[in-house]
């Protein structure tokens, strides 16, 4: 009896490793086919490769997904796998990055604007996305909150024409006039004669 259960055991583990490495080399043939279609510009056949094997519990089907619907022009499908990569994997920043895309292809600003203060959660110091946030504050003209996000990004990158000019013309709509003197002429520096910092200095008197 014992002997029964033991090669009934080992019936089913083979059973279950024999099971795993056909899922993995459909898996594996299925990426690669999407990739040579993906080439070639036909992203629906890519699509529907990956559809045969998808799961929804993979973080790397949902993320290649959302790259293949975002390629063929379907942004709110691409948000939707993203979405469902990000949810299965909270701590990576990967997701994120790439549903902004969809996001701005869709104008979905505050969409846009949530997604980088949750990638600053996880990495405060990013300098990318506090400049884009600092960006999306500017043109809102909340100048306060801008500013905040611009001296992190030009704390890190103190010699960065972006972040040296938007963060003199956010110090000069704040009134810090020297403050924003200061970046302009530093941005003429790095832009001699540049028209933005020059009409920044000339309305500062």
């Amino acid at each position: 009896m014992k002997l029964l259960k033991k090669s009934l055991v080992l019936f089913i583990t083979v059973a279950s490793l024999n099971s795993i490495a056909q899922n993995n080399k459909a898996l594996a043939a299925a990426f690669s086919q999407s990739y040579d279609y993906e080439a070639i510009a036909k992203y629906d056949a890519a699509i529907s490769t990956l559809n045969a094997v998808y799961s929804a519990t993979s973080y790397e089907i949902n993320l290649r997904m959302g790259w293949l619907n975002y390629s063929a022009g379907k942004y709110k499908e691409s948000v939707t796998y993203y979405q469902k990569a990000i949810a299965l994997m909270p701590a990576a920043t990967e997701p994120k990055w790439a549903v902004i895309n969809s996001y701005t292809k869709l104008e979905s600003w505050n969409d846009i604007e949530k997604t980088y203060l949750s990638i600053l959660k996880l990495d405060p110091k990013n300098s990318t996305a506090n400049y884009n946030l600092g960006s999306i504050y500017y043109y809102r003209k909340d100048y306060y909150s801008a500013k905040k996000h611009f001296d992190v990004s030009l704390n890190l990158y103190p010699f960065n024409y972006n972040n040296m000019l938007m963060s003199a013309w956010t110090n000069y709509f704040l009134g810090n006039k020297n403050e924003a003197v200061t970046l302009f002429n530093k941005t003429l520096l790095y832009s001699p004669n540049d028209k933005s910092a020059l009409e920044g200095l000339s309305l500062i008197k």
